[in-house]
């Protein structure tokens, strides 16, 4: 039985990276979500402007901006920067899930398990509650979102690791219990100033409003090493799936790198949380529905979640802010609108939830 599964996860090692086909869907998704969000809007710029003018960037090419210095100022002062945004918020939650899935071998995880969620939410709303000045609370509350998450992942991973188990189940019911305590002091806090309950609330629904390129700098950094540290662990997240023991049989070392992934899954999502709120059912949606289409290797399933996440976060928020136009729908409405019944499928056909 041991030499079998040692071929298991050997066999796990050698499986197929992502293919040419793939990626050029991916590209193409991302290209379309990209022009869709830089075009729609209140003001229509149209597709092929927008086209026009980002190609007007490109040295050599001579090509003419058909826009006009108020439809430039609305396309790079205005969306792009919330295009952008959309990108790499909706990326690190589809990885973040990805990733979450594999090192706990379990299909309904997400990025804001371990309190991720909940701490930042926190956050939050301790300083909308109690900032001082709109001014203050603007600048306060990605910092102390992205400590309040970062808080609740580090609290459940001692609390996993001081009653003595490193198994995947101990981790979640860790999580599960700093959640519920830090989402109890939240409630308390917002008891306590009833007065800033709906802007708390406007938040927890998520919103990718900006106050420009600033808030995509603030987040770019910690996008990036999260990104590199998943993609450089993928290779190992097929071999954990056959089992830690199996995994540790050939060489990996489980406990770092279920450490690594999960420190590397948090940081990104605590950054993206800190600027957007909380977005649900992203980190399920996108991850299940490549699995399904294109394979199950990490190889495959991580890249692919980071494009796919993107570009349908980035259409995500377009239908927030275009179906009730002039006004904007939370797009935490939008993405738990398709997340709540692919959930539900995906609840219907898992035989066995847990590691």
């Amino acid at each position: 039985m041991q030499r079998v599964d040692q071929l298991r996860a050997r066999e796990a090692r050698a499986l197929p990276g992502i293919t040419l086909p793939w990626t050029l869907a991916a590209a193409a998704f991302l290209l379309v979500a990209v022009l869709a969000g830089l075009a729609v809007g209140p003001v229509g710029l149209g597709v092929g402007a927008v086209a026009r003018e980002l190609l007007s960037h490109v040295p050599l090419l001579g090509v003419q901006s058909p826009l006009t210095d108020t439809e430039d100022a609305i396309l790079w002062e205005l969306r792009a920067p919330r295009v952008v945004l959309g990108l790499l918020v909706g990326a690190m939650l589809a990885a973040g899930g990805a990733a979450y899935q594999g090192v706990f071998r379990n299909p309904l995880a997400d990025p804001y398990l371990l309190g991720a969620a909940a701490g930042a939410g926190l956050g939050a709303t301790l300083v909308i509650a109690y900032g001082i000045g709109s001014g203050a609370g603007r600048d306060l509350r990605p910092v102390a979102a992205f400590a309040g998450a970062t808080l609740g992942v580090t609290a459940a991973y001692l609390l996993g690791r001081s009653v003595g188990g490193r198994s995947t189940a101990t981790l979640i019911l860790a999580g599960v219990t700093v959640a519920a305590f830090l989402t109890a002091v939240q409630t308390f806090v917002q008891q306590n100033r009833s007065d800033t309950v709906q802007e708390v609330y406007a938040w927890i629904l998520g919103q990718l409003e900006t106050s420009g390129w600033r808030d995509v700098a603030i987040a770019l950094p910690y996008v990036l090493v999260s990104t590199v540290l998943l993609l450089w662990h993928r290779r190992l997240l097929d071999v954990l799936a056959v089992g830690d023991d199996e995994a540790a049989s050939l060489g990996v070392p489980v406990a770092r790198v279920r450490l690594l992934v999960v420190a590397a899954a948090t940081l990104g999502t605590a950054a993206a949380v800190a600027l957007s709120g909380l977005i649900g059912f992203v980190g399920i949606i996108v991850p299940h529905a490549i699995r399904l289409l294109a394979g199950t290797s990490y190889r495959i399933v991580l890249p692919l979640s980071l494009a796919f996440g993107a570009g349908f976060l980035v259409l995500a928020d377009l239908l927030a802010r275009t179906v009730i136009s002039p006004a904007e729908l939370p797009i935490g409405v939008v993405t738990a609108f398709f997340g709540a019944p692919f959930f539900a499928v995906v609840l219907r056909t898992t035989r066995t939830v847990g590691p």
